[in-house]
């Protein structure tokens, strides 16, 4: 379970991510009060894969979710870079999350 939990974690990072580009630097009162809502369940459920994860393996695999997502999101709808060097980058890191995954002992 708490691998969901940290999955979700990171779908909802990937979420108040995308919405802090749309609150204008906390200027624009409903996309700031989705983004910190957001925030607050990714927090939340980080929190409980904590429960039964590593720290370190934990914030890794949530940051590293929260990063492949937010940059496939910004290429793909933001119209960002898709360098072959960045999308190689983009593979490294999704590299590590599942590397995390399989050596984690929980």
């Amino acid at each position: 379970m708490a691998w969901i939990y940290l999955l979700l974690a990171g779908l909802t990072e990937i979420a108040w991510a995308i919405g802090l580009k749309h609150t204008y630097g906390w200027t624009r009162l409903w996309p700031s009060v989705f983004t910190a809502t957001l925030m607050i369940v990714s927090f939340g459920l980080l929190s409980q894969a904590l429960k039964t994860l590593p720290i370190g393996t934990a914030y890794a695999v949530w940051t590293g979710i929260g990063a492949v997502g937010t940059a496939i999101i910004g290429i793909v709808f933001f119209d960002e870079p898709r360098t072959a060097i960045r999308l190689i980058c983009i593979a490294l890191i999704l590299a590590g999350i599942i590397g995390l995954k399989m050596s984690s002992p929980a």
